[in-house]
């Protein structure tokens, strides 16, 4: 008969599930990491003054000066503090799993409504897709549907072909977006806002549960109610389809890292289908990766590789078997869009390190507790960490990663849940809304 203590062994995760508590670490490396942000964002603003300009508005942030103080900020002010009431009972509610869950996803919609009316009233959940004069929708998704007027089976055909004239968005990811509205029959602004908007409020809840099953119930609730609040997602996360791809990331990375090797196949499934709407959405499947190396050993995760890798080569081979759709053409033409336009005059010396001071900048204090995770060596930090080194040396994100990188806002929050005491938890809550709702009245963020 097998003892008790063999037992306990054989079901005690190695390396990351023995991180039940949170780890601790001075601040030398946050510190860095912001002193060197800090330093970007004075480069930025001196080449602006000098006329160097790189094609975002307060380099490396792709936001501008424009305070719009309206009667709709009174509204938004009370509804965010109202949220956080809410937060603060939830933390230490008694709720199970499922309500809690439920509850953190009616606590995001809630909160991403409300803090984009604070301009100009609810157009705003749908202005950034309308193709009006002068509005920035002729760049979106909505604009490539006429591209459909010959039938599915042509645009996937001749997608490759199409990227030099389609709307800056849709070339820029694959037609997995245009596809989706298309056979849900969405053809409006407002239909498309609530899309993004349901679909990207429901990362929450899934971080929630990703986060029980890696870590314990404390870190994953702290892990979703940063979510709830940190700026990216208060800000973008009514307002981008980027919201909508990190909930599909999320929900990849979340299989991959089940120990139940049929959910591993669904999540190298998931992946496949996430990369077909964003090809940075493959970066998530590294992030697992890296974790199951740390959890479970090197042969596992490759075990883990060459499931993600069959599913890819799987799914694009029979999507081009049954349309014509080439993967490799798309991601050719996509290329060459991208550096002949906005990207040629954008320096890779500077947005190598403006890309993620952006990112840390609009995630607030969740930032700084993630590069405190990273001190530490946690794994999640680690991970997160590997896969923006590879982003930012490769170049594909020059700019605007406050918004392009969302997907890995959910992350950085599960990073970060992990080094931050009880006694912070409400205050940097308040902190992270607070910072939200300034930059919302006091800068065009244009999404």
């Amino acid at each position: 008969m097998t003892s008790i203590p063999s037992r306990l062994k054989a079901i005690r995760l190695p390396a990351l599930g023995e991180e039940k508590t949170p780890p601790t670490s001075g601040d030398r490396l946050p510190m860095i990491i912001y002193g060197v942000t800090l330093l970007t964002v004075v480069v930025g603003t001196i080449a602006k003054i000098s006329g160097h300009n790189w094609r975002a508005a307060s380099q490396p942030l792709f936001i501008q000066l424009d305070p719009a103080i309206a009667a709709w900020a009174v509204l938004s002010v009370v509804l965010i503090a109202g949220s956080l009431f809410a937060a603060f009972r939830l933390i230490r509610s008694t709720f199970g799993a499922p309500a809690f869950a439920t509850s953190v996803f009616g606590l995001a919609l809630l909160t991403r409504l409300a803090l984009n009316v604070a301009r100009a009233g609810p157009h705003d959940w749908y202005r950034i897709y309308e193709e009006s004069p002068g509005s920035e929708g002729h760049l979106e998704y909505l604009s490539a549907l006429p591209f459909l007027n010959h039938g599915v089976g042509h645009f996937l055909d001749s997608f490759a072909a199409l990227v030099p004239v389609l709307p800056v968005h849709p070339a820029g990811h694959p037609p997995g977006m245009v596809l989706l509205i298309h056979y849900l029959g969405i053809d409006t602004p407002q239909g498309l806002a609530a899309l993004t908007i349901v679909v990207g409020a429901l990362a929450v809840p899934v971080l929630y549960f990703l986060a029980r099953r890696l870590f314990d119930e404390r870190t994953a609730r702290v892990a979703a109610l940063l979510c709830v609040f940190v700026p990216t997602s208060l800000l973008y996360g009514a307002t981008s389809a980027d919201a909508l791809y990190a909930t599909l990331a999320l929900v990849s990375a979340a299989c991959l890292l089940s120990a139940r090797r049929y959910v591993i196949v669904i999540g190298a499934i998931a992946l496949a289908v996430a990369s077909f709407f964003s090809y940075a959405l493959i970066a998530v499947g590294g992030w697992a990766g890296l974790i199951i190396w740390r959890r479970d050993g090197f042969r596992p995760m490759l075990g883990v590789a060459a499931i993600c890798g069959g599913a890819l080569i799987a799914f694009y081979l029979v999507l081009f078997l049954a349309t014509g759709f080439s993967v490799t053409e798309a991601i050719r033409a996509t290329n060459f869009r991208y550096h002949d336009g906005i990207a040629h005059v954008r320096p890779y010396w500077f947005w190598f390190f403006g890309s993620p001071a952006a990112y840390l900048i609009m995630l607030g204090p969740v930032g700084w507790y993630a590069s405190r995770s990273l001190a530490s060596r946690e794994t999640t930090a680690l991970a997160l960490a590997a896969i923006i080194l590879v982003a930012v040396v490769a170049g594909y994100t020059k700019a605007e990663t406050e918004r392009i990188w969302l997907f890995l806002v959910p992350l950085a929050c599960l990073a970060a849940a992990r080094g931050i005491p009880d006694r912070s938890v409400k205050p940097i809550l308040i902190a992270l809304a607070s910072q939200a709702m300034l930059i919302e009245v006091l800068f065009n963020t244009r999404w």
